[in-house]
């Protein structure tokens, strides 16, 4: 199988026709995925990755399963882990600082094509250390094991090999230019003005020759040449244009030879005018031009061979890059927080059953606020089921009881577990979501055109007609803007309606009323526990306590009767 530009490999989605969908901006912030992100990496480009990844939903357990399982080798083996790094960071310099296909509409001379060239060689190495380190027996993931195959096929196909061959030839024809000699026109205070290349030689120089006779010219005061003539068989090789072709095949010629080039070839100046100012910050660059002219035949080779594989070098492999990164980071952070003594499982997912999407969460905890813990023993879990009988689940408590942090936690376990990362619980099995909605109070100035309630019910309203029956719902206080009444009326049909069409809900809200209603609207009601006024920050499935949340906020300020009287 001949390997281009145009073979595709994934280490995220196990066939190119795997959809999505993408969740929104408000959700990512919501779920707090942007934060937890910050906590995993310093770099904005892979925060942005791990944004990506974790926002493109999509209902098909086999992608699951697919990054759950490549994620399992790249925890578990990390010497594996270690080494995929370095690999990648030696690819991705090469990528972003090296000079492969960067003014791709200049033609690059002698010295920029050689250093293309070593950058094509490391290149090569890096490949042959991947494909030596995917080989690893221990290796079980599918996405590993294609990714192996995939350079494999690279690393044997005919097209590499002959790469390879070329490489080796062509630095042994550069490889040759051991030397060149170039005059140098100064004025009266000594100072270059101009300079041109003599010749370019298989051989170093040494004291002898005209390095010799320089040296004892300028060690005597009384031996100073009377003119720009050279003595001996070194001579001036003017190149610069017309008439030159012949005799440069014939430079290449006898560079092969191992000899010194010191053929005449015309009569056409090489000199390069020296810049002002600085009379030597330029010389390197004028000598480069003039060595591309005299390497002519070596120049179209090196372009010659440099364009045929341009489609099998560094971005073939370095587009695999991110998602690498993604799963090594996202590794790092979970062996960190294990150390802490916080937990995680591999999530298990399963299809629906009878069209019921499910889940069964054992002792599950928010991972963003756990993060920020500088002890696991402050984490708090809990237990949750989606089921044929609790689909939606009406959640009230104390202020401040730990509502939103249960809910935003649900919706990071399907967000994990779908990326094909460990997730903070004891146990989660579940069935992928489509896509995951929330519905969290707006800043102010979003409400400002339609009002708090009227802005409520038109992101509402989107959620609803875009969620199915796959899709999961989550509810921070919607429609309590307002008096209570007319949040109710408005509340009591959005849940009914969430409830027929399947969508998997948590609504936590102050509104007990609607919670205390609960089993006419086929839902559940469930509490953020107290005991005699402590918060326990766990879950239970039982009627709401009661205007827990007004007694809270009375007593807070003192305007119990109890508070007002005893005095």
């Amino acid at each position: 199988m001949a390997i281009d530009s145009k073979s595709t490999i994934s280490l995220l989605f196990p066939t190119s026709e795997n959809g999505f969908k993408t969740m929104s901006d408000t959700t990512v912030h919501d779920l707090g995925i942007d934060t937890i992100t910050t906590q995993i990496t310093d770099d904005p480009k892979q925060q942005q990755m791990i944004i990506r990844v974790l926002s493109k939903m999509t209902p098909d357990p086999s992608v699951a399963e697919f990054r759950q399982d490549v994620f399992d080798d790249i925890y578990n083996l990390p010497d594996v882990r270690d080494r995929l790094l370095e690999l990648m960071n030696q690819i991705d310099y090469l990528k972003d600082y090296g000079t492969w296909r960067k003014n791709a509409e200049e033609k690059p001379g002698l010295w920029d094509l050689m250093h293309r060239l070593d950058e094509l060689k490391t290149f090569i190495t890096c490949v042959e250390s991947l494909h030596d380190c995917l080989s690893d027996n221990r290796i079980k993931s599918k996405g590993l094991k294609d990714l192996l195959s995939y350079i494999d096929t690279l690393y044997n196909d005919a097209k590499f090999a002959e790469m390879k061959k070329d490489i080796e030839n062509i630095k042994v024809d550069a490889n040759s230019i051991q030397s060149v000699t170039v005059g140098i026109n100064v004025n009266s205070r000594f100072e270059a003005e101009s300079l041109g290349l003599i010749s370019v030689n298989a051989k170093p120089f040494k004291k002898s020759g005209i390095v010799s006779n320089f040296a004892d010219a300028v060690a005597s005061k009384d031996k100073l040449n009377s003119d720009a003539e050279w003595d001996g068989d070194m001579r001036y090789e003017p190149v610069d244009s017309h008439g030159a072709e012949g005799a440069l095949d014939k430079i290449n010629a006898t560079l092969t030879e191992g000899v010194n080039l010191t053929t005449v070839i015309g009569d056409k100046s090489t000199l390069s005018k020296v810049p002002d100012g600085d009379s030597t910050s330029g010389s390197t660059f004028y000598l480069a031009n003039i060595a591309t002219k005299m390497m002519s035949h070596l120049v179209k080779k090196l372009r010659s061979t440099l364009s045929a594989y341009s489609d099998i070098s560094i971005v073939t492999i370095s587009k695999l890059i991110p998602e690498l990164i993604y799963y090594i980071n996202f590794a790092e952070f979970i062996a960190k927080a294990k150390k802490k003594g916080m937990h995680f499982c591999k999530a298990e997912p399963v299809k629906a059953v009878n069209g019921i999407c499910t889940m069964d969460a054992k002792g599950f905890y928010n991972l963003k606020l756990a993060s920020s813990l500088e002890s696991s023993d402050e984490v708090v879990d809990n237990d949750l089921i989606f089921d044929e009988k609790h689909v939606t689940y009406l959640l009230t408590g104390a202020n401040r009881g730990g509502k939103t942090t249960l809910t935003q936690a649900a919706g990071l376990l399907f967000a994990l577990a779908q990326g094909g990362i460990y997730v903070p619980a004891d146990k989660f099995a579940y069935t992928p979501v489509d896509m995951i909605f929330t519905h969290f109070p707006a800043d102010e100035d979003k409400t400002m055109d339609l009002g708090r309630l009227g802005e409520e019910c038109v992101r509402f309203k989107k959620l609803f007609n875009n969620a199915t029956s796959e899709s999961m719902a989550l509810l921070n206080e919607s429609f309590s803007t307002t008096s209570f009444e007319e949040g109710y009326y408005i509340a009591v049909d959005a849940v009914k309606a969430l409830r027929d069409k399947g969508c998997r809900t948590i609504y936590n809200t102050h509104m007990h009323k609607l919670a205390e209603n609960a089993d006419e609207f086929k839902a559940s009601s469930i509490v953020m526990a107290s005991d005699d006024g402590k918060r326990s920050y766990k879950v239970v499935e039982k009627a709401p306590e009661g205007s827990s949340y007004a007694r809270d906020i009375a007593a807070k300020y003192g305007v119990t009767y109890e508070m007002l009287t005893e005095s």
